[in-house]
């Protein structure tokens, strides 16, 4: 349980979170914010694991995969409520 919510907190902290909220803040459509943070949680487990897939875990992959697609959003979704204020 602890190594789950760590891999969740790390992803948060970590590329996923940060760079998927900033690409999110980029764009005002919903799908492409989520969807370049996906792609980020992607990429980042990939150059973790020194681009051999073989090295990839697919706990980890997957929820990279997930907070970057919320980062995404959130990042989006906060650029359409500042642009309203």
């Amino acid at each position: 349980m602890l190594e789950i919510l760590g891999t969740i907190g790390g992803n948060i902290l970590s590329l996923p979170g940060i760079l998927g909220l900033a690409l999110g803040m980029m764009t005002r459509r919903l799908w492409l914010g989520a969807l370049m943070g996906g792609l980020v949680g992607v990429a980042e487990t990939v150059v973790f694991a020194h681009w051999d897939f073989s090295q990839v875990g697919v706990l980890d992959l997957f929820i990279a995969v997930v907070v970057g697609l919320c980062a995404g959003s959130l990042g989006c979704a906060i650029r359409l409520k500042g642009t309203t204020v």
